[in-house]
């Protein structure tokens, strides 16, 4: 083999080698640019998952805070309902206090009430003496009605007539007055208790009063839910 045939070979030897070398380079760089979008695509991708994880966490958020300020207004609307509902039953408790106290300024119809309330009292007692006590002003209201109620008592429980002793020492409140608006008061009625004081019957106005409103409340409030409902 002479010099031209070798050079020839190693000619071919070197381009196949550089064509090799080439083929061999273009499948890295073709591999690494599949490498590299494929990273590029999941980092694109694990970018798109939080941003969409963060905006779900911020809407939620806000339809937390959405959820509370309507619960706290709801709140505040019954709050301020039940505060005009008491506010309303309160009003008619005072005019109602207010009303009792014309009671006492008809002297006859107010002896037939004195009368009717110490028989009451009397029949819950069923004791055969009792202390009365009135206010000071009602005193001489009492005393004309005593015998009378004292007759009917025993006519109705079959029994004889009981003894009534008025406390002269010891008055009910007054009426209530401008000067003294906070103070104890009494509109009207009577007390009356066993001789030992162990049973005491309540029969003044304002407790009578007191028993009705308690126990005609919760008509009184369905009533008013049912005005602010229409």
């Amino acid at each position: 083999m002479n010099d031209a045939d070798v050079s020839k070979q190693i000619q071919q030897m070197v381009r196949f080698i550089r064509q090799e070398a080439e083929e061999k380079a273009s499948e890295i760089s073709v591999s690494a640019e599949e490498e590299f979008n494929i990273e590029k695509l999941q980092l694109v991708e694990a970018e798109k998952k939080k941003i969409r994880q963060e905006y779900e966490r911020k809407e939620k958020q806000v339809e937390v805070r959405k959820k509370i300020e309507y619960s706290m207004q709801l709140n505040a609307s019954r709050i301020k309902v039940l505060q005009a509902q008491d506010d309303l039953v309160n009003k008619m408790k005072e005019d109602a206090m207010k009303e009792l106290l014309q009671v006492s300024h008809n002297h006859d119809e107010y002896r037939n009430l004195l009368k009717d309330l110490i028989v009451q009292g009397l029949l819950r007692l069923k004791e055969p003496a009792v202390l009365l006590r009135c206010r000071k002003e009602d005193h001489h209201h009492v005393e004309h009605v005593l015998h009378s109620a004292k007759h009917e008592y025993a006519s109705k429980a079959d029994v004889h007539q009981p003894e009534i002793f008025v406390d002269h020492d010891v008055y009910l409140p007054p009426a209530p007055s401008h000067d003294d608006a906070h103070g104890q008061f009494c509109s009207g009625g009577v007390v009356l208790a066993s001789r030992d004081g162990k049973i005491v019957f309540e029969s003044t106005l304002d407790a009578r009063l007191e028993v009705v409103f308690r126990k005609k409340l919760p008509e009184i409030r369905k009533l008013l839910v049912g005005q602010n409902a229409a």
